[in-house]
């Protein structure tokens, strides 16, 4: 199975440069399915519906979300009309978090692909443990008898927590990729175990910015400590960050990982169908 994964969307801009770059690496990656964090598509804060039809109709699949996901309020009853929009799926059972923090999703080849999105506990507001709920969901869908393909979007602060989840999954899921720090990492790899693995696929934002906001505010909160307004996303052209994974079709596993970085001001990385695999 091929597929790919983009982090997290900044504004109109990140938005804009997955319009202009997904239909055609979907077509040069020959890509069945399409996952793409959205928590920030919203003016840089959340989603709402109007936003969420801006990335499907520009090829996304299914869309996760993070510690931003009620910042818009029509999320909350907009998430359980739209089944391709997937919450933290560690939110507390009483707190009784509208929609669904996982989701099975057939290919239109008829392939099943199961995606999670999870909140980490460190540096980040205190949900239930990650690590329990995704072992639960791993347990009652597993790699190659139910599912082809199982995605695990750790949305989390700290390095350490995201490298932790990918060794928890490892050999149970194909790709384990962190998002919410914005910045993509250089530790693409495939883990012992055969599950994909990158710290932070980076964002899909303007980078002449600061984690794709303008840098005048940060800049001011940084130097003098007072607020001077909200963050707004930079209106630059957006580098369009993620990864592409092809599965092995008898396990699930990871055959092949590559970075994607295209457009924008960062160095630019897209695979080909012919690139070697990453190990």
């Amino acid at each position: 199975m091929r597929f790919a994964f983009f982090g997290d969307i900044v504004g109109r801009s990140g938005r804009e440069g997955l319009a202009e770059h997904l239909p055609g690496l979907r077509r040069a990656l020959d890509l069945e399915f399409v996952i793409v964090n959205a928590e920030n598509a919203a003016a840089g804060f959340g989603i709402t519906e109007a936003t969420a039809r801006d990335l499907f109709d520009a090829g996304a699949d299914c869309l996760t979300l993070g510690n931003h996901s009620w910042d818009q309020k029509e999320a909350l009853t907009y998430i359980v009309r739209e089944p391709r929009l997937i919450r933290p799926l560690n939110y507390p059972a009483f707190a009784a978090a509208p929609g669904r923090g996982a989701q099975l999703f057939e290919t239109q080849g008829g392939k099943q692909i199961l995606v999670m999105n999870l909140l980490g506990r460190v540096f980040m507001d205190a949900l239930d443990d990650p690590f329990a709920a995704v072992d639960k969901e791993l347990e009652a869908c597993p790699l190659g008898a139910v599912a082809d393909a199982i995605v695990v979007d750790i949305h989390a602060e700290a390095t350490s927590e995201k490298m932790a989840m990918g060794h928890f999954c490892d050999g149970r899921a194909s790709l384990v990729v962190g998002t919410h720090s914005h910045v993509p990492t250089a530790d693409a790899q495939i883990l012992p175990g055969g599950t994909a693995y990158q710290t932070d696929a980076g964002a899909c934002a303007d980078y002449d910015s600061v984690i794709g906001n303008q840098k005048e505010e940060p800049l001011r909160r940084f130097t003098t400590r007072i607020s001077g307004g909200r963050y707004k996303p930079a209106e630059g052209p957006a580098t369009v960050c993620g990864v592409f994974v092809e599965t092995d079709p008898a396990t699930g596993l990871a055959r092949r990982l590559e970075p994607i970085r295209i457009g924008g001001r960062l160095k630019q990385t897209v695979p080909s169908l012919e690139a070697e695999t990453v190990r």
